[in-house]
């Protein structure tokens, strides 16, 4: 008797000690195989160069960085006017230390042109290299063109009123072939205008205005804000809204990286998207938040608070690139420009 109540009582204590076990093994486990209470990731790279341009189809980059979105996620991000996109993209691609782009927001058209060149095998030799080949990761969507956001303008007087009368003329935009190009071929294609027919001459927009009025141009391509203060300095006047027809809520702008830096610093993109999309869901819902975000920007940039109130704005997406919208771009670039036939969710990545 005495022997079966001692086996009894080992057989007992082996249990408890192996539920004991058991029960210790299931607390440790999650810290031994790396969840629980793990170490968040390291983000590789906090200093950030973001090279974007400055109209407010950057909008949601700029609230975000106004409001400190960026710096919530451990970032330190430096903005730089992005005023051609031929350097912007090859500094991105060549990632010279003294001229180093990480990350940019700018047109679709030159991010696409940009990677068929280096898909034909092209490479730039410099940042000031005119030919612009990069391997490229469109990683978040920035503007959808609205009414009112992008328009053909003159100078007040000018015998100019309609397309028609841009027959023979000069239109000045930012760069040749690039998004501002593409609207403005659309729209007069869409009119039974031959493209053919204007002369284009470029400037940069913070120059374009000045370029009108000096009447270096007959009609100038001006995105807001600078629409808004042409019209309040020099009182410009609307020949054509360039959102319609087949340009109608066109997509204008979105963020890329290049594909070597993506594979390099996917903790560091991740924490930026993730900053990038809260600006872009603000900039959506909240025009005031816009409006204070482009009045913030740094001399000579920033919008007076009468302009900011009168400005156009963009629509904002959010959420995943949405492939068919770039393809529009793609197609588009195709009629207009013969660039060859391109699949746009080759480069959409994030």
């Amino acid at each position: 008797m005495i022997r079966r109540f001692t086996r009894a009582m080992r057989v007992a204590e082996i249990f408890g000690i192996a539920a004991a076990v058991a029960v210790l093994a299931i607390l440790f486990l999650p810290r031994l195989t790396g969840g629980g209470d793990a170490d968040p990731p390291v983000i590789e790279q906090p200093d950030l160069n973001v090279a974007v341009v400055p109209a407010v189809d950057s909008a949601g980059f700029f609230v975000a960085l106004h409001e400190g979105l960026f710096a919530a996620r451990g970032l330190h991000v430096t903005f730089i006017p992005a005023v051609s996109s031929e350097t912007v993209i090859n500094a991105q691609a060549l990632d010279e230390p003294g001229d180093r782009i990480d990350i940019s927001c700018g047109n679709y058209v030159s991010y696409l042109q940009a990677q068929e060149n280096y898909d034909q095998g092209q490479r730039s030799s410099s940042t000031s290299d005119p030919m612009v080949a990069a391997d490229m990761e469109i990683f978040a969507e920035g503007s959808l063109m609205d009414l009112g956001t992008q328009g053909l303008y003159v100078m007040p007087g000018s015998r100019i009123s309609t397309l028609a009368g841009l027959e023979g003329k000069t239109v000045g935009v930012n760069a040749p072939g690039n998004i501002l190009y593409l609207l403005v071929a659309s729209v007069l294609a869409d009119h039974g205008l031959r493209v053919s027919g204007v002369h284009f001459a470029y400037y940069p927009l913070p120059e374009m205005a000045a370029m009108l009025k000096a009447g270096k141009i007959t009609a100038a391509v001006l995105p807001e804000p600078f629409a808004t203060q042409a019209e309040q300095s020099m009182g410009v006047t609307l020949i054509a809204d360039l959102d319609q027809g087949a340009t109608a809520s066109f997509p204008v702008q979105g963020c890329a990286v290049t594909r070597q830096w993506a594979a390099a610093h996917p903790v560091t993109l991740a924490a930026f998207r993730a900053a990038f999309e809260q600006g872009q869901a603000i900039a959506d819902a909240n025009r005031s938040e816009v409006e204070q975000s482009m009045e913030a920007l740094p001399a000579p940039l920033g919008v007076s608070r009468v302009t900011a109130a009168m400005m156009t704005l963009d629509g904002y997406p959010v959420g995943p690139v949405d492939a068919v919208r770039i393809q529009r771009v793609a197609d588009v670039m195709r009629e207009f420009l013969g660039f060859p036939a391109f699949d746009a969710r080759s480069m959409i990545g994030g």
